[in-house]
C-alpha cells in the first residue's frame, strides 16, 4: 500500500467505526450521503501542490499527521467566561466545541418570529428540521469536487442550523462559535467536521457571526462546510472571524446560494492557524440579486493562508462586488484566487473584483490570481491586484506632520485594513472587529 492510499484508508476505517457506533441512528438519506462522500473522498485523495487549484498551498502537514476525531467530554467544557472573551457578537448564541454542540454555553434556541438556531444533530431529530435539511444540505458545496468538503460530509454529524422564517427580521446577529479545545487524544491531535446550515427565506432579514477560535495553542485540525441560503428577496450577512490557534491547521468551504433580488454580504476575517485555506462558492441563481464579497487576512510568523473564491453570476441583472485586502509580516505567506464566472444568458451582470495586499517585510510573500470567465456580451466586469510594501510617499508625509516611523507605518497599516470593515453593516460586529484587528496589527 502507498503512503497515498494509507492517508486516505486510515479515514475510510475511522468512517467505518463512526458508522457503526455515533451515526448508526440517522435518517437513511443522511446515511446514504455519508457512503457515497466517504467513497469520493477515497478517490480523490488529499489534494497535491501538482493540481493548479493547490499549486501555492501544500496540505502535507495535514496528510501526514493522524488526526482523530474527539467525543468531547462535557466535563472538559471551558468556562463561560473563556466563551465570552473570544465571541464576537452581542447578540443569541451558539456554541460548539471540537465540533459537538454545548447547550449549557449557549442561549436558547428558539427567538423571537419563529427563527431557530440550534444545533443541526438535534434539528435532524425532529420533523421539520429533518425536513428543511434534506432539503438544503449537502445541495451546494460541492463536495463530489473537493476532498475536504467529501470529508467533512463523511463524518456529518454536528453544527449550526439556522433557520430565518420568511418575511422576519432578526434585530441582534446570531453568533454561531466553534471552539477548539487543542487536546490531543490517546492516539495523536483531533480533528472536528462541523457542518453549518443557514437558510433564511423570502423577504427576511438577518446576520449570522461565524467565529472559530482556540482555547489552547494545541495541534488541532478543524474542517468546517457551511451552506447558506438567500430566498427571494431576503437580506442576509455572514460574518466568517477565524482565529484559530498557532499551531492548528483549518479548511474552511463556504457555499451560498441566492435568488431573486436577495442580497448578501459575506465578511471574512482570518487571523489564526499555522495553515488555513478557504474555499468560497457564490452563486447568484436569481434576476437582482446581489453579493458584496468582503475579506481581509492578517497574517505574522509563518502563517500561510489561501482563499480561494468563485462567483458564479448565473442569472442576468446581478452584481457582485469583491474586495480582500491582506496584510503579510514577517515569513507569512498569502494566497488569494479569484474567479468570476458569468455564464450564457447572464446579460447586464456587474461584477468588480478586488485583491490587494501589503508586506511588512522582504521576507512576506503574496500569489494573487484575479481571474474572469464571461460568456456574455452586455456586462461591466473589472478585476485587479497589487502587491507591495507600504507606499514611502505617504509614510513621508505622515512623518513630515510629526509622526514617529512607528506611528506612520501602523496608521497606514490600519487604514489598509479598516477599509474592509468600514463596508460592514452591523455597527456593533464591526466595533469589536476593529478592537480585534487593532489588537493584532498592534502586537504585529
Amino acid at each position: 500500500m502507498t503512503a497515498v492510499a494509507d492517508r486516505t484508508e486510515r479515514y475510510v476505517a475511522d468512517f467505518e467505526a463512526f458508522a457503526r457506533n455515533g451515526a448508526s441512528g440517522a435518517p437513511e438519506w443522511l446515511r446514504e450521503l455519508r457512503r457515497g462522500a466517504i467513497a469520493r473522498f477515497a478517490e480523490l485523495g488529499f489534494p497535491t501542490t501538482k493540481q493548479e487549484e493547490w499549486r501555492f498551498t501544500s496540505v502535507a502537514p495535514i496528510a501526514e499527521q493522524r488526526f482523530m476525531l474527539s467525543p468531547v467530554p462535557r466535563s472538559l467544557l471551558p468556562a463561560p467566561s473563556d466563551v465570552e472573551r473570544l465571541c464576537v457578537g452581542v447578540g443569541p448564541r451558539v456554541v460548539f466545541v471540537d465540533g459537538r454542540h454545548a447547550p449549557s454555553l449557549s442561549t436558547p434556541a428558539d427567538l423571537a418570529g419563529g427563527v431557530r438556531a440550534a444545533s443541526l444533530a438535534a434539528a435532524l431529530r425532529t420533523n421539520a428540521g429533518s425536513e428543511l435539511a434534506r432539503a438544503h444540505l449537502t445541495r451546494h458545496a460541492r463536495w463530489r469536487e473537493s476532498a475536504f468538503a467529501a470529508l467533512n460530509t463523511a463524518f456529518l454529524a454536528d453544527g449550526a442550523f439556522v433557520h430565518v422564517p420568511a418575511n422576519t427580521t432578526l434585530e441582534w446577529p446570531l453568533e454561531v462559535v466553534f471552539l477548539s479545545t487543542g487536546r490531543a487524544g490517546s492516539d495523536g491531535p483531533i480533528v472536528s467536521h462541523p457542518r453549518s446550515l443557514i437558510v433564511v427565506e423570502r423577504g427576511a432579514r438577518a446576520a449570522v457571526v461565524e467565529t472559530y477560535a482556540a482555547l489552547s495553542d494545541g495541534v488541532y485540525w478543524s474542517n468546517a462546510v457551511t451552506e447558506v441560503v438567500v430566498g427571494e428577496g431576503a437580506s442576509a450577512e455572514l460574518y466568517r472571524v477565524q482565529q484559530e490557534g498557532p499551531h492548528s491547521f483549518q479548511v474552511g468551504t463556504t457555499h451560498s446560494r441566492q435568488e431573486r433580488d436577495s442580497y448578501f454580504g459575506l465578511h471574512v476575517v482570518t487571523l489564526g492557524a499555522a495553515l488555513a485555506r478557504h474555499d468560497i462558492n457564490a452563486l447568484l441563481d436569481g434576476p437582482g440579486a446581489e453579493l458584496i464579497l468582503n475579506g481581509l487576512y492578517l497574517l505574522g510568523g509563518g502563517q500561510h493562508a489561501d482563499h480561494h473564491t468563485v462567483i458564479d453570476h448565473a442569472q442576468p441583472h446581478c452584481a457582485s462586488h469583491e474586495f480582500f485586502n491582506g496584510v503579510l509580516a514577517e515569513r507569512a505567506h498569502g494566497v488569494f484566487n479569484g474567479r468570476i464566472i458569468v455564464r450564457p444568458g447572464a446579460q447586464r451582470t456587474d461584477s468588480k473584483q478586488t485583491n490587494n495586499n501589503l508586506l511588512l517585510s522582504t521576507e512576506a510573500r503574496a500569489d494573487s490570481q484575479p481571474q474572469l470567465e464571461i460568456y456574455a456580451d452586455d456586462v461591466k466586469c473589472t478585476h485587479g491586484s497589487t502587491v507591495g510594501p507600504i507606499d514611502q510617499m505617504q509614510l513621508y508625509y505622515l512623518r513630515s506632520r510629526g509622526l514617529s516611523p512607528e506611528a506612520a507605518r501602523s496608521i497606514l497599516t490600519y487604514g489598509f485594513g479598516a477599509e474592509i470593515l468600514g463596508r460592514m453593516r452591523h455597527p456593533e460586529v464591526r466595533e469589536r472587529l476593529d478592537r480585534l484587528v487593532r489588537a493584532r496589527l498592534g502586537g504585529a
